[in-house]
């Protein structure tokens, strides 16, 4: 089972904060507190974003679809 199925871009694609909120159903402020290492919510699960430049992240699509399906596996 592939969570992006029906999706047109790449695996190996970048995808933006948008797209990981429309993936996983998590809110953007969820996500955020997800990544940080200082916040109690922190998942070393979760994929760590990619910088792209000094203001922009992105997520790898592959790592977001792979922690995708091990909450499934899990359930």
């Amino acid at each position: 089972m592939n969570a992006f199925t029906g999706q047109t871009f790449q695996m190996n694609q970048i995808i933006n904060i948008k797209e990981v909120i429309q993936f996983t159903s998590i809110s953007r402020a969820k996500i955020y507190e997800m990544i940080n290492v200082d916040s109690k919510y922190y998942d070393s699960s979760f994929p760590k974003p990619v910088r792209l430049s000094e203001s922009r992240i992105g997520w790898v699509a592959w790592e977001v679809n792979q922690w995708i399906e091990e909450k499934l596996k899990q359930r």
